[in-house]
């Protein structure tokens, strides 16, 4: 079988695959339209370029698609499934590394390091003006229960804070120490939110004015999952009118389909807003990708192809 790798991946994935006797074929730097799509018969791809129908229908001899990483919101999910085409995903591999950064950024962001760092370096040393939160004693909720939302309440566990979850999907998940609520309950009593949903139709812009008019207090928001699920310019607002004290982002709105940049093109104006306010903690999308995920990404891919019997 003619496996294509599209994006760059571990090298431990690679020499599996070709243990299991796939016949690997390299292609990291063609475009979609160069692609011989009816040699591929499977491929495995981070985000380089979406799997539209247009292309996916050129691939008639496509058995598998093999994503490093967690969302398969750039594959046309509904034509996979109409053509028996399987999509394999590997959110196992990169849960820690998204509940360490989530956890790592909520710490900065509440007791303002990123701030005092740089007042620090400038020769400014103002401590109770950088006193800070601690997260004991705090009500945490996490909308989405799946690999990163328990690997985030895990992180959370030791921490001495409640932990409220909220997944629309799933019902009796949680471990004990764990409270399943229903939505208005977390907006209720939570005072941090945190984010792990997948990017669906129903939810790009979930988290809109609406949606946080709906909080009882004033809250942290941390957003690891995918930009397009938080409305930027609702956000900026909360942010100005205080319903949201600060705001950990890993994503944006703006990102392109690939994830690489937002830099292109006019820049919004909550974007900027948002690059400027020390009220928010930014990375560019990278919760996921630590070297150690990197290679339980690609441990899991190897398994489930083991597990779907396309070992040769």
């Amino acid at each position: 079988m003619s496996v294509f790798i599209i994006d760059t991946v571990h090298p431990s994935l690679l020499a599996g695959l070709r243990q299991m006797g796939f016949s690997i074929i390299e292609e990291y730097k063609k475009a979609a339209t160069e692609i011989p799509w009816p040699e591929v018969e499977g491929m495995v791809i981070r985000s380089r370029f979406p799997l539209d129908a247009s292309l996916l229908a050129q691939a008639t001899n496509l058995k598998f698609i093999a994503r490093v990483g967690a969302g398969l919101e750039n594959i046309d999910r509904n034509f996979c499934a109409a053509k028996g085409i399987e999509l394999i995903a590997a959110p196992e591999g990169n849960r820690n590394a998204v509940a360490e950064h989530a956890l790592g950024m909520l710490l900065s962001i509440l007791n303002r390091l990123r701030i005092a760092d740089r007042e620090v370096r400038s020769g400014i040393w103002l401590r109770e003006e950088n006193r800070g939160y601690e997260i004991a004693g705090k009500t945490v909720g996490i909308i989405g229960f799946g690999q990163m939302g328990s690997a985030f309440a895990e992180k959370l566990a030791s921490f001495h804070c409640r932990i409220l979850s909220y997944d629309k999907y799933k019902s009796n998940y949680a471990p004990v120490g764990i409270e399943e609520v229903d939505l208005k309950t977390l907006q209720a009593e939570a005072d941090i939110l945190s984010i792990h949903i997948p990017q669906t139709d129903e939810n790009i812009k979930l988290v809109d004015a609406t949606f946080l008019a709906q909080f009882k207090k004033p809250i942290y928001l941390i957003n690891t999952a995918r930009g397009k699920i938080v409305e930027s310019h609702s956000l900026v607002a909360a942010i100005e009118s205080g319903a949201v004290l600060g705001a950990c982002l890993d994503v944006l709105e703006y990102e392109k389909s690939s994830f690489e940049s937002i830099f292109q093109g006019e820049k919004p104006a909550a974007l900027d807003y948002l690059l400027k306010s020390d009220k928010v903690i930014l990375s560019p999308h990278i919760a996921g990708w630590s070297f150690e995920s990197n290679e339980k990404m690609a441990q899991v891919i190897l398994k489930k192809l083991k597990t779907l019997n396309y070992e040769r």
